[in-house]
């Protein structure tokens, strides 16, 4: 399960934020604000489908990764590093903990894509993204993954429909 950040997992993109940025504090809701006194937030239904990803029993053995193309990589680690999508035992769950592996790059995501592959061994047919961005959507089609466009950033309707239309596909497939 592969997530963009900037537009998809939180509002505003990175590069809004010139003229304030780092450093980011955190806020009480679980989100962030930085030094100007802006809210980054987690839009849709991310927060519960982050902390699910990394909760739920029947997530256990998926690999969740980041590909974007952000303006600022070192304000979005910090961002990633201090946004909290819940709590337990031993205390807050940050947003960075959830993901195995992070492409986070000025480049085309074709080649987040390929690396993703290599380091994680995921087959790209194996594969779900999200993006806000109808360029990388198809851009990143054409290598086979199952593709969603999220314009208003990540949903429970989005989640739900595209897990249902992978598990098909899946069974199609056999």
């Amino acid at each position: 399960v592969v997530f963009d950040l900037d537009g998809t997992l939180w509002d505003p993109e990175m590069y809004e934020l010139w003229g304030g940025g780092s450093p980011f504090t955190e806020h009480p809701s679980g989100d962030v604000v930085d030094r100007a006194g802006t809210l980054v937030r987690l839009l849709g239904n991310s927060r519960a489908l982050l902390r699910e990803l990394h909760t739920a029993e029947e997530f256990w053995g998926v690999k969740v990764a980041i590909s974007s193309r952000t303006d600022e990589p070192t304000w979005a680690q910090e961002c990633m590093r201090k946004i909290e999508i819940g709590n337990r035992e031993t205390g807050p769950l940050k947003m960075k903990e959830v993901f195995d592996a992070e492409e986070i790059a000025k480049d085309r995501k074709v080649n987040h894509f390929e690396r993703l592959r290599q380091k994680s061994g995921v087959k790209y047919e194996e594969m779900i993204f999200y993006d806000n961005e109808g360029g990388n959507i198809s851009a990143v089609k054409t290598l086979g993954v199952h593709c969603w466009y999220c314009p208003r950033g990540m949903t429970k309707e989005i989640w739900e429909q595209s897990l249902d239309s992978f598990a098909a596909s899946k069974k199609s497939r056999k």
